[in-house]
């Protein structure tokens, strides 16, 4: 190891020492740091002082807050249909506490502030189901056996003990399917809506969000299908461009507008390898003036597809909705740096209001979820073993943003340093938000200058920290 590593590292050490403090000064910086060796968990670091430092040679993020980009919604989860049940089937007391933990906003929770909901089910289910299922031939145009179902029995209660804990937390719903009548195979799997049911599927919609709301429960937006290209999924279906452009402008729009329902109608909701899906529907005068924005995956593609609708279309917002993070099956390191640097810093520098992992709860086997087509490998952020709670790779990469960058906070400029991935934001509160990834295998010593002063510092190897400053 060369004397460069050492003094790095040694360095990081020093930097990073955790001491308890009681009061802020001016100028004054504070580190929250998640290391790949778990000897630090989020944990605030010993305070740092900007001043008029000498970064001469170091990488230098530069902060300024007279630039500013989009204001942002929230950081969180996905709240599977599975994660509810498992949440339900916690002892009462025990699944306050996480919750709390999860959505809170005192000392020691992430306050997570943005959750994702299937409507209907997702893979992540134990069974496939929408919220009018018929024995086959039979078909319910008026929707009169219309019912929220299973999820009356879990989703909806857990967000009702989440929105106990945060009233103003956004919730986006997505549905996997249809009804299997409204389709063209008569199958929750594949398949796509017939274009007799645009109506009557738009009319769906709009009841999932009457009773939603009958429940305490406002959705603030819905995508009118989860991964429209994709047809694997238990269940899915596929709905082109141009027919989720004409479903949006002929029927979802007018009726929810009709219903007097402010829901935002967010597009796409799949790859950043088809930005042409979103652009499409933009095009379309027609659709366009219902849309609100377009949602995002990162299964396939760059990120920066996101900047590419929104340079194509800048007065529509952005919206990151999916992507799973895990553990790499047997590795006790916790590979923080890698999605902090490509999703909880990558989705809102490429104008992304905000970041939704995939998803929030699973059992020890990766479950619940469907057969044929459920997701085998979806670790949640959270594994839940009936009261027993393991907090995993999604978790930590989530808290490093939902904790300090409250929905509200504005991204402000920073550099683009290569070696060191970062974005920033200003919060309600007047503070900075620096996050901060070195995905690198070595220790990185690099300053952080605002007006004029500078902070140095060090991020261990595979390390994220995120700063706050008044």
């Amino acid at each position: 190891m060369t004397s460069h590593k050492l003094a790095c590292i040694s360095l990081a050490a020093a930097l990073l020492s955790t001491v308890p403090v009681k009061a802020q000064k001016k100028g004054t910086a504070w580190l929250w740091l998640t290391t790949p060796d778990r000897s630090s968990l989020l944990a605030k670091q010993a305070p740092l002082q900007f001043e008029k430092a000498d970064a001469a040679g170091l990488p230098v993020i530069k902060v300024d807050s007279g630039r500013k980009f989009q204001r942002m919604d929230g950081f969180g989860f996905a709240l599977t249909g599975g994660s509810a049940q498992l949440l339900m089937k916690m002892d009462a007391p025990q699944r306050r506490a996480l919750l709390r933990d999860l959505f809170g906003t005192g000392e020691h929770d992430i306050g997570a502030s943005y959750l994702r909901v299937s409507i209907g089910s997702s893979d992540m289910n134990d069974h496939a189901f929408t919220y009018d299922d018929l024995p086959a031939g039979e078909t319910d145009v008026d929707l009169k056996h219309f019912s929220l179902g299973p999820d009356a029995k879990t989703v909806v209660p857990v967000l009702k003990e989440i929105l106990a804990i945060d009233p103003s937390i956004k919730i986006l719903g997505s549905p996997w399917s249809a009804p299997a009548w409204m389709k063209t195979n008569d199958d929750l799997k594949g398949g796509s809506l017939k274009p007799e049911y645009y109506g009557v599927y738009a009319r769906y919609f709009v009841k999932y969000l009457e009773r939603m709301k009958a429940a305490g429960i406002r959705i603030d937006a819905i995508t009118p299908q989860n991964e429209p290209l994709n047809p694997k999924n238990t269940p899915s279906m596929v709905m082109q461009a141009k027919d989720e452009a004409q479903f949006i402008s002929g029927s979802l729009g007018p009726a929810l507008r009709a219903a007097g329902l402010k829901t935002k109608i967010v597009v796409y909701d799949h790859n950043c390898d088809r930005p042409d899906y979103p652009l499409t529907i933009l095009a379309d005068p027609a659709a366009r003036k219902y849309v609100d924005g377009s949602g995002f995956h990162l299964y396939g593609g760059e990120i920066t597809a996101m900047t590419k609708v929104h340079d194509a279309y800048p007065k529509k917002n952005l919206y990151f909705t999916e992507q799973m993070v895990v553990d790499k099956p047997g590795d006790t390191m916790l590979r923080i740096a890698e999605p902090v640097a490509r999703l909880i810093v990558g989705a809102p520098r490429n104008w992304s209001r905000n970041v939704l992992l995939w998803n929030l709860a699973a059992d020890p086997d990766f479950g619940p979820h469907t057969n044929n087509g459920g997701c085998p490998v979806c670790e949640g952020a959270i594994t839940l073993d009936g009261n027993h709670v393991r907090r995993n790779l999604a978790y930590y990469a989530v808290a490093q943003a939902s904790k300090f960058v409250r929905p509200g906070s504005i991204r402000i400029a920073s550099t683009d340093v290569k070696e060191l991935p970062n974005v920033a934001f200003l919060t309600p509160k007047g503070e900075k938000a620096l996050i901060v990834a070195n995905p690198g295998d070595t220790a990185v010593k690099f300053a952080i200058q605002y007006r004029g002063k500078d902070v140095v510092t060090a991020l261990p190897a595979g390390a994220a920290g995120t700063y706050v400053w008044k």
